[in-house]
């Protein structure tokens, strides 16, 4: 069973960074696509960032210019650095993976709190 195991959430003031991880046990994940949705309360999941194999990366508008995204393929991990944060940011952050033959596999989610 895939497992994806995050980290790296937590309660962080306005305008601080935080880096959040996600190692997999998944065996094919150099040649998959990774990245970060998150949640909000009341509000639908959205695509925060993604970087895929080759290593493109995609980064919603809302935090370009603040978040980073990026993978170690040596340690089957993705990071998503968060910079800059807003009180709009907290939410509930999920990993993703999306394997080369479609397999969709996600995290428990980790909680990120943006206040002072």
């Amino acid at each position: 069973q895939v497992q994806l195991v995050e980290s790296g959430g937590g309660l962080v003031q306005p305008g601080g960074s935080l880096r959040l991880s996600c190692a997999t046990s998944l065996s094919r994940f150099s040649t998959s696509t990774a990245g970060w949705y998150r949640q909000a309360p009341g509000k639908q999941r959205e695509l925060v960032a993604s970087v895929t194999s080759s290593f493109s990366t995609k980064v919603a508008d809302s935090v370009k210019g603040r978040f980073t995204i990026s993978r170690d393929n040596a340690k089957n991990t993705v990071y998503l650095q968060m910079s800059s944060l807003k009180p709009e940011d907290t939410a509930v952050y999920y990993c993703y993976l999306l394997t080369y033959f479609k397999n969709e596999y996600w995290g428990q989610g980790t909680q990120v709190t943006v206040s002072s």
